[in-house]
């Protein structure tokens, strides 16, 4: 990679399908049928809360599709569009005694326009929990590749390079706007990781050397 590629961003932004149907069941029966002559109770408007109404992340993709969105995401990252979406709203709905998962649940439709369905409280921990698993899961795997000597020190700017320019596009795609302090604070902060694991993994070659340097001498 030469450092100058973008991410492709066409893929998220045209609507495709639907991540299935709404899931709402036929609960209608004979003795709730509508009776001639007598009008249709007015249907009961759901009280959204107002957080959940001033709620403006996602509003960039407005129109995609669940399918649509996961799709791209497949392509490059290990999740997919419902851990991604839950993953933020629990990021945005924590209170100091917890994530908010009932009312993620009870309103993911009004919360993320790609999202169509209800989520119960357990449903929504779940991808919580998958999210975390998988991002524990690529932090290994990364580090390893890092640490292992695979990657020399310009390839592994090339991975990180890539790996920053897809999360910097799903922060903007969420709304985030981040100023040039914090993009840059955030890049030292990975620079100095990577600083870290690269002496350790110096260290490990060293001192594996010595040992076989030892053994030898035995």
């Amino acid at each position: 990679m030469d450092g100058n590629e973008t991410v492709d961003r066409s893929d998220v932004d045209a609507p495709e399908r639907s991540d299935g149907p709404t899931g709402t069941a036929d609960d209608s029966s004979d003795g709730d049928a509508s009776m001639p002559g007598v009008p249709d109770p007015d249907p009961q408007e759901r009280d959204v809360p107002d957080d959940v109404r001033k709620y403006a992340r996602f509003k960039k993709i407005d129109g995609a599709q669940y399918d649509r969105v996961n799709e791209f995401l497949r392509d490059r990252t290990y999740i997919t569009a419902r851990e991604w979406a839950i993953a933020r709203l629990c990021s945005d709905f924590r209170t100091e005694t917890g994530v908010e998962m009932t009312k993620i649940g009870e309103n993911l439709p009004d919360l993320v326009p790609f999202m169509t369905d209800t989520y119960s409280p357990q449903a929504v921990n779940q991808a919580r929990s998958s999210f975390e698993d998988k991002v524990r899961t690529a932090g290994a795997t990364f580090l390893y590749g890092a640490m292992c000597d695979f990657f020399t020190a310009e390839e592994l700017d090339d991975v990180m390079y890539e790996a920053t320019e897809v999360a910097k596009f799903l922060l903007e795609v969420e709304g985030v706007d981040l100023a040039v302090e914090d993009e840059l604070e955030a890049e030292e902060r990975i620079s100095s990781v990577m600083r870290e694991v690269r002496e350790a993994s110096e260290e490990l070659r060293a001192a594996d050397l010595a040992e076989s340097a030892e053994e030898s001498s035995d």
